[in-house]
């Protein structure tokens, strides 16, 4: 049975997904980051767009409210349950109805949740992405890749997490859908150590 404890808690997480630190650093600058660079509200557009220091606030906020809509569910609520509110606060950041749905791709914000339910499975996911962005210098390969691989980690390390785990991987593949593309055609934009302006997804 549903509980009203789970559905507060659901709406809590959304919300929680809902705060996006791109497009309000974005608006103080008189930016609006769903028109500026890629379009998209994440880091790494914040990072283009605005900056590197941008880009830090950006990251650690979409990781905390990742992080905290799964910790505050996880004094209250059991183990799949908790797996749901994970999953809300993920659809928060890249559908927030506050920001009429257009939200990030949910990187950061996934990381986030995973990390506050299994930390060896976040870094793990960091450590793929990690990997295949130093290889290809394809930040948004690295995503796609962690997210292809994200199912089955979670089969091993924390299956009651699977569900809304493989929801979470369908979503954010489907919103790299257009970097996929890209890849696949040689065109996707490579991150450069090098130069101060940095190309990326």
């Amino acid at each position: 049975m549903i509980s009203v404890k789970f559905i507060i808690l659901l709406l809590i997480a959304y919300m929680l997904g809902n705060i996006s630190p791109s497009t309000i650093l974005a608006k103080a600058k008189g930016i609006d980051i769903k028109k500026a660079g890629s379009g998209n509200a994440g880091t790494t557009n914040a990072l283009r767009v605005l900056g590197g220091k941008a880009a830090a606030i950006t990251l650690v906020i979409d990781i905390g409210k990742g992080f905290l809509a799964v910790f505050l569910a996880g004094m209250f609520l059991n183990p799949m349950q908790v797996s749901f509110c994970a999953l809300a606060v993920f659809l928060g950041h890249v559908w927030p109805v506050l920001i009429k749905f257009k939200g990030g791709k949910g990187v950061a914000t996934a990381f986030g949740a995973i990390l506050a339910l299994n930390w060896q499975l976040a870094l793990i996911c960091l450590g793929i992405v990690a990997l295949v962005v130093i290889v290809t210098r394809m930040v948004s390969l690295g995503s796609v890749t962690a997210a292809l691989a994200f199912p089955f980690l979670a089969y091993f390390m924390e299956k009651e997490f699977l569900p809304a785990g493989v929801c979470m991987a369908l979503i954010l593949i489907f919103k790299h859908r257009a970097n996929i593309g890209r890849i696949l055609s040689g065109k996707e934009n490579k991150l450069s150590f090098k130069k101060k302006e940095n190309k990326v997804e």
